[in-house]
C-alpha cells in the first residue's frame, strides 16, 4: 500500500519538475542565482535527481548510480533537454527501485546511514518524497522571482 502511495507522489512530484524546468521563459534563467539566492534551479534539478538516483536507484534499485554531490550544486548551464532527459532516467530508477520492495523491506532499516542514526526504509523514503516537494516549491518560486 505504502508503496503504492509513494509511487504515485514521486511520479507526479518528478513530472511537476519536468514541467518547472519547462516553464522557463528564457533558459539561462534556469541557472541564475541572485543576492542571497544561492541555488538556481538547474542546480536544485541536478540535486534532486542525485538523491533519488543514489536513494532509490542505486540502493534499492541496484542500478548502478554513482553520486557526485558537490557536482549537483557546481555544475553550471546543463542544457534544458539535459535536464529534462535526466528527470526522466529518474523516474525510471525510482519505479524500478520501489518495484523491488517488500513489506518486510519497508519496515526493516535503510541500508545506509543517511542520517546521524538508523532509519527504517519506510522512513526514508517518506523523507524523500518531502524533500523532492521542498526542493520543487523552490524551483517553482526561484522561475517566478528570477524568469521575468
Amino acid at each position: 500500500m505504502l508503496v503504492d502511495v509513494l509511487k504515485t507522489l514521486f511520479q507526479r512530484d518528478l513530472e511537476k519538475l519536468k514541467v518547472e524546468i519547462n516553464l522557463y521563459k528564457d533558459e539561462p534563467k534556469i541557472w541564475y542565482v541572485e543576492k542571497s539566492i544561492a541555488n538556481s534551479g538547474g542546480n536544485l534539478c541536478l540535486h534532486l535527481v542525485g538523491n533519488l538516483n543514489t536513494y532509490i536507484g542505486a540502493e534499492l534499485g541496484k542500478t548502478g548510480y554513482v553520486r557526485n554531490r558537490e557536482l549537483e550544486f557546481s555544475l553550471k548551464n546543463v542544457p534544458r533537454t539535459e535536464l529534462l532527459a535526466k528527470i526522466d532516467e529518474t523516474m525510471i530508477a525510482v519505479e524500478k527501485g520501489l518495484n523491488n520492495i517488500s513489506d518486510e523491506q519497508l519496515e526493516a532499516e535503510y541500508p545506509m546511514l543517511v542520517f546521524d542514526k538508523p532509519t527504517s526504509t519506510e522512513y526514508l523514503l517518506v523523507h524523500l518524497t518531502t524533500h523532492l516537494t521542498y526542493h520543487l516549491g523552490q524551483i517553482n518560486y526561484h522561475r517566478r522571482l528570477l524568469d521575468t
